[in-house]
């Protein structure tokens, strides 16, 4: 690994140390990343130095813009996952170009945090991908035992429209799901 992408990695981990919210004993955050470069690394094992970085990144600093701060529903929720982002990308920009990146290099990563260019953008896509594979392995089972059987069909649905063709065939051979849950993939 180049000392410059370390040094944006460690960058973004040190600003995820901080966060408040603790699971498994680790800040939130920092979990969440750990995570995200360890299915990419397994998903897109030649994944360029933006995509890496973005991955990293993807929840940087995260506790900062509470969704209490937006409006209840789905229209706040979408302001708020917005807003969220922008401010990654904010982040992870400014730390690949102190780090030793060009502004294109930057700019890269800035428009996988921001999604710009879903299912048109290869690696705006392997990001979303890996977003919804960490999300699946270790965030869905809480998520599940928190709601209802039509919510979780529906967020499974919505994480599946989100993924490449490639990716739900992943799914459906890395995840043992019900039938119904299945069936989303299978599109």
């Amino acid at each position: 690994m180049s000392a410059r992408k370390q040094s944006v990695l460690d960058a973004i981990d040190a600003a995820n140390i901080q966060d408040p919210n603790l699971e498994d004993g680790q800040p939130a955050a920092l979990l969440y990343g750990q995570r995200m470069s360890a299915e990419l690394n397994r998903l897109v094992p030649d994944a360029s130095d933006p995509l890496q970085i973005a991955a990293r990144g993807q929840h940087v600093e995260r506790w900062k813009l509470a969704r209490t701060e937006y409006p209840e529903g789905r229209a706040g929720y979408l302001a708020w996952r917005k807003a969220q982002g922008v401010h990654h990308a904010e982040i992870v920009m400014t730390l690949m170009e102190q780090g030793g990146y060009g502004a294109d290099e930057a700019e890269a990563a800035g428009r996988m945090l921001r999604k710009q260019g879903i299912k048109r953008d290869a690696e705006v896509q392997s990001l979303e991908d890996v977003i919804c594979f960490v999300f699946l392995k270790w965030y869905f089972a809480p998520f599940a035992a928190k709601h209802s059987a039509a919510k979780i069909q529906s967020i499974v649905e919505k994480t599946a429209r989100k993924m490449s063709a490639d990716g739900r065939a992943r799914v459906l051979t890395e995840f043992d799901l019900p039938h119904d849950l299945a069936a989303a993939f299978q599109a």
